[in-house]
């Protein structure tokens, strides 16, 4: 079957086995051809998990939005990790195939950005005592792994080394995750989100009489927060077509030789990229702001 007839029986496939209101929103095949959509539905499946998370438990809350804003993301992500296995198959050229990896890459990012925009607005525009109650987890995290990046080369080596290593571990977890789970990932992801979410809330809260604190605030985070990102999208899908490819008994195909290559050329370009976010980490988001 050809890419063009696969994605057909694709389209049929997904609109068959809807399950919730939000899932209805948004299939993979729209979001390949228009990954900026996805930042919308990051803010609405975001919005959403918050507010109820807040309305209902809001004890809790620092967790359950982030529960019930994976719940809202696992179907469009397991189906557009199942399409991506599916050109696996089809599709002998890496070059073309990598290509086509991009624009799932570039969906799942659009909908991380959705993800952190939304955290991020409501941590600056709900009441502090509110706020600590939704992001009380994240505040804590922040706090026990916030530490200056300055100083002189032995200081900034240190820290280059603490936090590639640290990406390297999370780029693991996502791996294996998704693996695993076919779309855990998407949790971890999540919750990466929604850290960064509070700490560029905080940074705009505590430069509220900047002009360009928002856009400072977004740039100081995202510069390196966005590869750090996409190769944890490269680590997951790479870890959700295996999995998928298991799950389909595609481990007995003499193509699923190519899915490993493929998958092992995605997760080396992420780790590639990590070690370029790490640098970018150190050397120019301190300085923004």
């Amino acid at each position: 079957m050809s890419v063009t007839g696969y994605v057909t029986t694709f389209k049929y496939n997904y609109s068959s086995v809807k399950l919730m209101v939000l899932e209805s929103l948004i299939n993979p095949i729209k979001a390949e051809k228009k990954p900026w959509t996805m930042f919308f539905v990051g803010i609405l499946y975001s919005s959403i998990a918050l507010i109820i998370a807040l309305l209902l438990f809001r004890e809790y809350a620092s967790l359950i939005m982030v529960f019930f804003t994976v719940t809202a993301s696992i179907p469009v992500i397991y189906w557009a990790i199942k399409l991506e296995e599916k050109k696996d198959l089809i599709i002998t050229e890496e070059k073309i195939l990598l290509k086509e990896h991009a624009k799932a890459l570039a969906f799942f990012t659009f909908l991380f950005l959705g993800f952190v925009v939304s955290f991020t607005a409501w941590y600056a525009l709900l009441p502090s005592s509110v706020a600590a109650d939704v992001f009380e987890v994240q505040t804590k995290t922040i706090t026990e792994i916030n530490s200056p990046v300055a100083g002189n080369a032995f200081h900034l080596a240190g820290a280059f080394t603490t936090i590639l290593l640290n990406n390297l571990r999370v780029l693991v977890f996502c791996l294996i995750f998704a693996f695993f789970y076919g779309f855990g990932a998407i949790f971890i992801l999540t919750w990466n989100a929604s850290i960064i979410g509070v700490a560029i809330g905080d940074f705009i809260k505590s430069n509220s009489g900047t002009l360009f604190a928002v856009p400072l605030g977004l740039l100081r985070y995202l510069i390196h927060g966005i590869p750090e990102i996409v190769a944890y999208f490269m680590a997951g899908l790479a870890g959700g077509i295996i999995s998928i490819a298991v799950i389909r008994h595609d481990i007995k195909s003499s193509k699923f030789k190519r899915i490993i290559i493929d998958s092992a050329d995605l997760t080396f370009g992420a780790a590639i990229i990590l070690v370029l976010a790490a640098l970018i980490e150190i050397l120019v988001s301190p300085l923004i702001g």
